[in-house]
């Protein structure tokens, strides 16, 4: 059975958003505002720091919402760098997927029966309610390193999940310092091809987390927030009586 939804929406997501690493971007800006919570640092050297302290945190949560208009993906996940991973991702309408993955060995999947049912959409009537009834309600439990796992997996890991961000870009433009999350936070904007924006907002007390990307216009509009900086990831495998084994 294959586990993982459609991720090509969250790459293109993630791509745009991180075209704020790439390093001809047009003219820079980064030096229009050189006061703020950041003083003299540009809003390249800002972005950079932020980064790099996200890449390094031992545990967050990341909210994805990507509104692409053939088929929305949306994703909670709470994850830390030991490899532990929990959460949900919702393909389309309604096809959602539960995911516990508690350590470096095995994953869990649960799935409801929107997303049960388009995965046995081509078999015979027969094998559809015996698939359902088989797995309704259960865990699937299979092996991290099942192929099927791997796209949805990817987004349990902070650094896969960051690694299209290069560092020294340009063009970068210091913006309102605002709110995201209660949090206070500094904008930081790069405008793109197409009519296409990209903002990233940064704490601007505390360290200096990313907690939020949101990318406007173009094809693949949404946006990332990150939250729960430091909070232990609870991520337990089921009890046995509800996990179906797979592999």
């Amino acid at each position: 059975m294959h586990a993982a939804p459609r991720r090509t929406a969250v790459t293109a997501l993630l791509c745009a958003a991180f075209a704020l690493g790439a390093t001809a971007c047009g003219p820079s800006s980064d030096d229009a505002k050189p006061t703020g919570p950041f003083g003299e640092l540009s809003g390249s050297q800002i972005v950079d720091k932020a980064f790099a302290a996200t890449k390094g945190a031992k545990a967050l949560s990341v909210d994805i919402d990507e509104r692409e208009a053939a088929e929305p993906l949306k994703a909670y996940l709470s994850l830390d760098a030991r490899g532990r991973c929990t959460g949900t991702l919702t393909t389309g309408a309604t096809s959602t997927v539960e995911l516990i993955k508690p350590d470096d060995r095995n994953v869990y999947l649960r799935f409801d029966e929107a997303s049960l049912r388009e995965q046995v959409k081509d078999e015979d009537p027969e094998t559809q309610k015996a698939t359902l009834k088989a797995l309704k309600g259960h865990w699937v439990q299979g092996p991290v390193s099942d192929p099927d796992n791997k796209d949805m997996l990817e987004l349990c890991d902070l650094k896969q999940l960051l690694s299209g961000f290069e560092q020294g870009a340009s063009g970068i433009v210091k913006g309102e310092e605002t709110t995201v999350g209660g949090q206070k936070a500094l904008a930081l904007t790069e405008p793109g091809d197409g009519g296409e924006t990209s903002t990233v907002y940064v704490a601007t007390e505390g360290t200096p987390y990313v907690l939020r990307i949101a990318t406007k216009g173009g094809d693949e509009p949404g946006t990332i927030t990150f939250s729960h900086y430091g909070k232990p990831v609870e991520a337990k495998a089921p009890a046995a009586k509800d996990v179906v084994a797979t592999g």
